[in-house]
C-alpha cells in the first residue's frame, strides 16, 4: 500500500466554470441557502481566504481540493456520502474525517481549522 497520505477536501459544488460562476452569484445573493458550507467558510468574494490557504499548506499531509464532479471521477464509491466532506486518502484506503453535518455547523475558518486538526488527531494511526 502507498504510504503517502492526502487530506481530500470535497466541495458540494461542481467544477466547470459556468457552475462556479452560478455558485459565486448564489453565495452573494442568498448565502444562507448556499449548499456548500466548506465553500462558504474557505472562500470570500475574491477567492480562497488567506488564513485557510496558509493552513492547508501547513497541514502534515498534502491537501487536495475536489469538486463534486471530480470526486465522482476519482472516488466514485464516496458519492453516496453527503457533501461537503473531508477524507484521508492513504494510498487508496479512505477514512471519512469530517462529515457534512459537522461542516454545516462550522462558522468560520478558525473553527474549521480546529475541526480538521481534531479529526486528524482522532484518526491518527496508533503508535507502534
Amino acid at each position: 500500500m502507498n504510504s503517502e497520505r492526502r487530506i481530500v477536501f470535497v466541495y458540494n459544488a461542481d467544477s466547470p466554470l459556468l457552475a462556479q460562476l452560478k455558485d459565486y452569484v448564489h453565495k452573494l445573493v442568498a448565502p444562507d441557502t448556499y449548499p456548500c458550507s466548506l465553500c462558504r467558510i474557505t472562500y470570500g468574494n475574491l477567492g480562497m481566504k488567506r488564513a485557510w490557504r496558509r493552513f492547508a499548506q501547513e497541514l502534515p499531509h498534502a491537501a487536495v481540493f475536489l469538486h463534486r464532479d471530480e470526486l465522482a471521477e476519482a472516488y466514485p464509491h464516496l458519492m453516496e456520502l453527503e457533501l461537503p466532506a473531508v477524507f484521508m486518502d492513504e494510498g487508496g484506503d479512505i477514512t471519512h474525517l469530517v462529515a457534512a453535518a459537522d461542516l454545516d455547523q462550522t462558522l468560520d475558518v478558525t473553527a474549521l481549522q480546529d475541526l480538521v486538526l481534531a479529526s486528524l488527531v482522532e484518526h491518527a494511526p496508533a503508535a507502534v
